[in-house]
């Protein structure tokens, strides 16, 4: 089942990479907690074999996968929408709020996670000085990450990932870096970047609606 092949993945993450030691590697699935959750959110949306297009965020953040495991998915969203009770802090994320009301758009969880499995650039988060540190913001750990982000890629296409198409949750640096190393690996096809959940709530929250549409219209021309 494909939900086996995602937590036997998430259990094995490593990095073995020596970083600075103002930077932190967050794992968050060498938490008991988050890796139940875990179990139980990709048990519940991904115990078929059916293939899924890939879509990459980031990095996980503290207060999303971070904590709960699950990328773009906070706290709230994965009790109120997902029906997953959990004991994690109900804070909300803003990348979670809007990814759930675009779910709700495409059609509901349900529907959407039978059609997309979502990842990120770097499936471990880090940290800088206690805050959230993007791989790309950081030269070094940008360069020293490629092999693991490599394999960590390999390893999701064996999953029954669809090789014409993937997404990016980013325009700018994410999209920049994870098309240099489609075009050395050739993993896609194509890749289409969207613009970042963050980036939306933030600066063009009164045009929610458009960006969500245009979410959904990327999502419905898989060609």
């Amino acid at each position: 089942m494909l939900s086996e092949k995602i937590l036997s993945f998430l259990k094995n993450l490593k990095l073995t990479i020596n970083l600075p030691g103002e930077i932190g590697v967050m794992n968050p699935f060498n938490n008991a907690n988050t890796f139940s959750i875990c179990q139980k959110f990709y048990t519940k949306y991904y115990n078929d074999n059916n293939p899924r297009y890939i879509i990459f965020g980031i990095n996980p953040g503290r207060f999303g996968a971070g904590l709960t495991g699950i990328p773009f998915t906070d706290p709230i969203r994965l009790q109120m929408v997902c029906n997953i009770e959990n004991i994690f802090p109900k804070k909300q994320e803003l990348s979670s709020v809007f990814i759930y009301e675009m779910i709700h758009a495409f059609g509901g969880a349900e529907n959407f996670y039978n059609q997309f499995y979502i990842s990120s650039t770097s499936p471990l988060g880090f940290t800088k000085h206690n805050k959230n540190l993007n791989y790309y913001d950081d030269k070094f750990l940008q360069n020293s990450i490629k092999n693991f982000a490599i394999d960590c890629i390999q390893k999701q296409m064996q999953f029954g990932i669809h090789h014409e198409m993937a997404f990016c949750f980013g325009e700018g640096k994410n999209y920049l870096y994870l098309a240099k190393l489609n075009d050395e690996q050739k993993f896609f096809n194509k890749i289409i970047a969207l613009p970042h959940p963050r980036f939306i709530m933030q600066y063009k929250l009164k045009k929610k609606e458009e960006y969500i549409n245009k979410y959904l219209f990327a999502f419905s021309d898989k060609k």
